[in-house]
């Protein structure tokens, strides 16, 4: 993936050399040219096209800013409360992710989802232990978000590297 990035910057200087115009614009035009080259030439590469991994990325970050977003609604509705009615309590979340960098990211943003915090990773990897600040409420955000951060996680992580 890094070779197609190297080479799609080479075909945008390139171009815009041979334009005869040192602009962003002739450098965003041969960016482009650079890119729909590399599509058509991605079978003779080993990796996947390099852009399928950044719009897997930016899913990644799409997600993170929706449940951010999210958290901080159901955060500031808790504070607002008159009376604060909460249940916390610990649980256990299975997951079906491998290696260090997979199970780290889940954990962070898992810490993201309302009134939660992971306390804990198993050694084997394959189970959360999370603190939530309203069992209920909290847990049932916290494994709806965990599909979705999976999915996405899985995307970046395996599909395209």
């Amino acid at each position: 993936m890094p070779f197609q990035i190297l080479v799609n910057l080479f075909i945008a200087f390139l171009w815009m050399f041979l334009q005869d115009e040192w602009n962003f614009l002739a450098f965003l035009s041969g960016y482009i040219i650079g890119i729909i080259i590399l599509f058509f030439m991605r079978r003779f590469y080993q990796k996947p096209f390099y852009l399928f991994f950044v719009w897997a990325a930016l899913k990644l970050f799409y997600v993170f800013g929706r449940e951010l977003l999210s958290s901080a609604v159901v955060v500031i509705k808790q504070i607002l409360r008159p009376k604060i009615n909460v249940t916390p309590g610990i649980f256990r979340i299975d997951t079906d992710l491998e290696g260090d960098v997979e199970i780290t990211l889940l954990s962070l943003l898992i810490c993201l989802t309302p009134g939660s915090v992971v306390m804990e990773v198993t050694p084997d990897g394959k189970s959360l232990y999370v603190h939530a600040m309203d069992i209920p409420e909290s847990k049932n955000s916290v494994l709806k978000s965990q599909v979705v951060f999976e999915r996405a996680i899985k995307d970046v992580t395996r599909k395209y590297v």
